[in-house]
């Protein structure tokens, strides 16, 4: 089935005004039979959104809308095109319990979510990984190196897979190579294979399924998925589920790059 399982909606405060509906238009011309809708789930209510616009999820009081809405344009489309009522949550280390508490509520509500890591942090003080060139910069200036930083990372992300977040826990782990995304300009000279062959392992053996996402691809800095095919490679030989997503915050770039990552 072809399936893009990572989408965002006009509930993104960094993402675009476009319709549900002109997202599900377009996943349909493009001949996808199932579609993920994952807004930034809010978060934490504890924690405090790093980013100068405070912009990086949807907020608390428009869970019940957003679940309205996208039920609404699923009974809308059923006969063209299966739709997942889902979200991105983010993997907040030292949040779990806040998170756990989330999932709780909302979970029963969800057909299919994403589990992400977004957010590093160091000396009490959180930074959002992806935000910019600029704040990137900044985070290696504060970790002290580009190793560290990709370090931590990739040890937030095997917390992800092994955290207990309750039964409503995301069974797929979204884009575990995000950290690559400003590779062009600040390379890593370290492979850290070891920490991802850590993370596939436990991935595998909780039967998680991975994200595969085109968004890497369009970004000038990254030019590849997240994740890249050497990591991909290590994933299909322990057979786990690599689930397409593009990512898209805007409806033009839903099924962007899916023959590129499932070449005939």
């Amino acid at each position: 089935m072809k399936k893009d399982g990572h989408i965002h909606t006009p509930f993104c405060p960094h993402g675009s005004s476009d319709e549900l509906r002109s997202y599900v238009y377009k996943a349909v011309t493009q001949g996808f039979e199932e579609i993920s809708f994952t807004e930034h789930a809010p978060l934490p209510p504890s924690f405090k959104d790093p980013t100068p616009l405070k912009d990086s999820a949807m907020k608390m009081s428009e869970m019940e809308l957003y679940i309205e809405q996208i039920e609404k344009v699923k009974k809308e489309f059923q006969k063209e095109v299966k739709i997942n009522v889902g979200l991105e949550v983010d993997y907040i280390n030292e949040y779990e319990e806040e998170t756990r508490q989330f999932l709780n509520t909302y979970g029963p509500y969800l057909d299919d979510s994403l589990l992400s890591v977004h957010f590093l942090n160091r000396e009490d003080s959180f930074y959002c990984l992806d935000y910019s060139e600029e704040e990137f910069e900044h985070i290696i200036t504060k970790f002290g190196s580009v190793e560290e930083v990709y370090k931590a990372y990739f040890e937030a992300v095997a917390s992800s897979v092994k955290a207990d977040l309750g039964s409503y826990k995301p069974k797929r782990i979204g884009h575990i190579t995000l950290v690559h995304k400003f590779q062009k300009k600040f390379p890593c000279e370290v492979s850290f294979q070891n920490e991802v062959l850590h993370i596939l392992h436990e991935v595998k053996n909780r039967n998680l399924e991975l994200d595969y996402n085109a968004a890497g691809f369009h970004k000038p800095l990254c030019q590849e998925a997240y994740p890249s095919k050497e990591v991909v490679a290590l994933a299909q030989q322990k057979n786990i589920p690599l689930v397409y997503g593009s990512d898209a915050h805007c409806a033009k770039d839903v099924g962007q790059s899916y023959t590129k990552l499932f070449e005939r």
